[in-house]
């Protein structure tokens, strides 16, 4: 058995961005936000990725601009530590080792050296207590410190951060947890805590939310579950507060944020509007609705350029001065569950699963971005408790990605349960997916399994949809149909059945020339061309729950699981069991592009990893606890590079790259040391503008001046051109200058013009220095004739000789030049000084 060796369960993408409180820098051109292990820094004027800060070893809870220096930003995780980096750069600059997991972390400017983090109290080893302390940060010139010298602030706060705020000037610190706010004051060393009845008259919850304080007054705003704002002043004197109510949500209110000149508040919740109140005069409301999710935090930047705001589908949202959406930075949607299964599309090579509601997200593996949705129910989404709607459950290609099929269903609790099958084609116009065919109840029960036959030179393209009915269908699109626009032409061609038996899985040969369906313990394997059943594989009395064929110069075999725990292989040339083994197999899958086949085991409350070809006794590669739970959605995805790896315990991961998806919705996958090196490597050697954003036509550009670079040193035709002007002036105003403040088109191209000419008076001293070492070359010419006449014979007694010489690179025209110009330089000082 080979063990994992090198290779490595890592995060890659998909974590949420919308966990923590997202930063904007001073001059409003980027974004720093969590997700996952690492701190990401989006551009706001692209929404591309410019550096991934990647350090921490466990989830990412806090993000903070240094108060001293606008181009350093602080990073908490649960591991334990608080790290500076440099974000411009993305270089980490120094790690503080605290020790104990921190949950939120605040600065400000007139604590100077000194930052408050949210970690448990000592006391409580479950960690449901936590106490805000002040950690001073040791002066060490060294990368990692031990940072011990912390102090307690305020005890029984609350781990949300939005909880926690400081007030005017960094003079008080407000907390709010449950029904009870406190304010703790910094010159008088003292607290004071402010208590709210749980229930008001109307029956609504009090409960604290979420604090914001004024950056100028002394004015604390405070969110509550019953969706009501409150503004507390005089909280300077225990008795004498007073505080005034707005109300507009209707439901809890996720997040409050003054803005930086403290002129307005704006508020937000499961509405999906941001509401900005004129400050002391609340009755003026403006609003920005249809933002497309709930609102989790509000963001503004130092400038009041913009806001932003984080959603709970994952997402960023961009606004001008709550005027309009600038830009959308868009995570991975992965909801309460997932209901498809984890699809690749043939096309885009993107990640295809359900995302929001009703709805089905193309996200690129590769960038780690949404590509974009696809409204599969076409149907608005009504935000209510309990109100059951359609849900995509269901997705499938065929193998060429022009055709998909989707699955939705509605249950309700007095009606039957509702099915559509969809049938979508890709318009190369729009490069989407268009409706073509809608098949209304499709079966009379749910649907068990769903395939495309795969093989690329069938003449139809095949559909087959199994049930709890009992009965599986073939759809079928003729290939003389796929020209013609007379309207759906799909059709119902087979209604297959087995005893009466339930089918519940269902797959296709790679050739499509067999179908393999399982009734309960029995598979039956039947003929796509003639529809006539062909075998029956009989199997103990447990029904079968995965099934999957083999690949390449396996095809011959196909697998299954069973519900007591056994994965058995059939050889399909002799009907008979090739071999069975004891597993309890949670998801069994095959690599489209090898022999490979994966099986995720759960044992012990933890997923162990199977990579095997089924020809062979011996698991190609195995990995023990690759994490807690059960895995029940991964994927094959093909590399856009295949690797070159030549160890025994990682050639798998050459041509395909397996993800999965953990009980906590966490996306993994399995990468190589070497890999992680060479990507290392890879974003070290990039060097980026800081006024430039890593986009994709700045990497391409990039990307085309490194492919020039090479000619310019070969002796080539071209490497004699003179070289285009590409640092001139004029160049960089036409580039960086912003559109709209550009002079007129004919000024420009003036100056474009004048920039590419080359100066008269250079060209003729040029031709001047030529004309001069012509006549010297004439000079030289009988001299070097006759050295080289007298050379030439010892040069055919000695073929060595001639071999090294002929070796040698021969001298450009420049380097010529220069020899000639040194030969007629005056050397008589250098005798002198060797007779004296």
């Amino acid at each position: 058995m080979v063990e994992h060796g090198d290779i490595r369960v890592v995060h890659r993408g998909g974590s949420k961005i919308n966990f923590r409180e997202p930063v904007i820098t001073n001059d409003s051109k980027l974004l720093l936000c969590a997700s996952g292990e690492s701190v990401k820094v989006f551009s706001t004027s692209t929404e591309e990725c410019v550096h991934d800060l990647q350090g921490h070893t466990d989830l990412v809870t806090g993000v903070l601009l240094k108060p001293s220096n606008h181009l350093q930003v602080y990073s908490c995780s649960v591991d334990g530590t608080v790290r500076l980096w440099d974000f411009t750069d993305g270089i980490l600059i120094k790690t503080y080792v605290i020790g104990y997991p921190v949950y939120s972390v605040y600065a400000s400017a007139n604590h100077e050296g000194v930052i408050f983090i949210v970690t448990p109290a000592a006391s409580d080893k479950r960690s449901e207590l936590f106490q805000l302390v002040a950690l001073h940060l040791p002066q060490s010139g060294e990368q990692l410190v031990e940072a011990g010298e912390l102090s307690a602030v305020l005890g029984d706060v609350s781990s949300n951060p939005r909880a926690t705020v400081f007030g005017r000037g960094g003079e008080y610190i407000a907390s709010a947890k449950d029904v009870h706010l406190q304010v703790y004051f910094f010159k008088k060393q003292k607290s004071y805590r402010f208590p709210l009845k749980e229930d008001n008259k109307k029956g609504g919850k009090n409960t604290f939310t979420c604090v914001a304080c004024h950056p100028k007054d002394d004015c604390i705003a405070t969110g509550h579950e019953d969706g009501k704002i409150r503004l507390w002043r005089n909280f300077n004197h225990k008795k004498e507060y007073t505080y005034s109510a707005l109300h507009w949500h209707h439901n809890a209110v996720s997040s409050v944020c003054f803005t930086p000149e403290g002129t307005n508040l704006l508020s937000g919740g499961l509405e999906s509007v941001l509401v900005q109140w004129r400050y002391n005069q609340e009755s003026q409301r403006d609003f920005l609705p249809r933002l497309g999710a709930a609102i989790t935090h509000i963001t503004v930047s130092p400038d009041g350029a913009l806001f932003c705001t984080s959603h709970s589908d994952n997402k960023i949202t961009i606004i001008q001065s709550c005027v309009k959406v600038s830009a959308v930075i868009q995570g991975l949607v992965k909801g309460e569950s997932v209901k498809t299964d984890f699809v690749v599309d043939p096309r885009s090579k993107s990640l295809v699963l359900n995302g929001k509601p009703g709805h089905l997200q193309f996200y690129s593996l590769q960038r780690d971005k949404l590509l974009y949705n696809l409204d599969i129910v076409q149907q608005e989404h009504i935000h209510e408790l309990g109100l059951e709607q359609f849900e995509v459950v269901m997705v499938d290609f065929d193998a060429s990605g022009n055709w998909m099929a989707t699955v939705e269903e509605r249950k309700q609790k007095a009606a039957e349960l509702e099915l559509n099958l969809k049938l979508w084609a890709f318009d190369e116009q729009t490069q989407s997916f268009v409706l073509n065919t809608t098949v209304s109840a499709p079966h009379e029960a749910r649907i068990t399994a769903m395939c495309f036959c795969q093989a690329t030179d069938s003449q139809t393209t095949l559909l087959v949809s199994a049930s709890k009915d009992g009965h599986f269908k073939a759809w079928q699109l003729p290939r003389s149909a796929h020209a013609e626009d007379e309207g759906p032409s799909w059709s119902c061609d087979f209604v297959g059945a087995y005893h009466g038996l339930v089918p519940e899985c269902c797959c296709f040969s790679a050739d499509g020339s067999l179908l393999a369906v399982s009734f309960r313990e029995v598979v039956t394997v039947w003929s796509p061309a003639s529809w006539e059943l062909l075998a029956t594989l009989s199997q103990p009395p447990k029904a079968i729950r995965n099934l999957c064929f083999g690949r390449l110069s396996c095809s011959k075999y196909l697998l299954g699981t069973t519900a007591n725990h056994l994965l058995c292989c059939w050889n399909l040339l002799t009907c008979s069991l090739e071999w069975s083994t004891s597993m309890d197999v949670s998801l069994l899958l095959n690599d489209p592009l090898t022999e490979n086949m994966a099986a995720f085991c759960c044992q012990a409350g933890h997923t162990d990893l199977f990579v095997f070809k089924p020809s062979e006794p011996r698991p190609v590669f195995s990995l023990k606890a690759v994490c807690s739970g059960k895995v029940t959605r991964a994927v094959f995805a093909p590399r856009e590079e295949m690797l070159e790896s030549c160890e025994e315990s990682s050639q798998w991961l050459n041509r395909s790259q397996l993800y999965f998806l953990t009980q906590y919705m966490d996306l993994m996958t399995f990468t190589t040391k070497a890999e992680e090196d060479r990507l290392m490597a890879s974003s070290k050697r990039l060097v980026i503008n800081d006024s430039v954003a890593m986009t994709p036509f700045y990497l391409l550009l990039g990307k085309h001046r490194k492919q020039e670079n090479p000619d310019t040193l070969s002796g080539s035709p071209s490497a004699e051109r003179t070289p285009l002007p590409q640092g001139s002036v004029a160049i960089k105003e036409l580039l960086q200058t912003p559109a709209h403040v550009l002079p007129s088109t004919s000024f420009l191209c003036s100056m474009f013009v004048e920039s590419l000419l080359i100066s008269v008076t250079d060209a003729r001293e040029e031709n001047k220095h030529a004309e001069e070492e012509m006549e010297s070359e004439k000079e030289e010419e009988d001299s070097e004739g006759e050295m080289e006449s007298s050379t030439s014979r010892p040069e055919q007694a000695l073929p060595g000789a001639q071999s090294a010489e002929s070796a040698a690179p021969p001298l450009t025209k420049a380097q010529v030049r220069e020899l000639r110009r040194v030969k007629k330089l005056d050397h008589s000082w250098l005798s002198g000084l060797l007779h004296s």
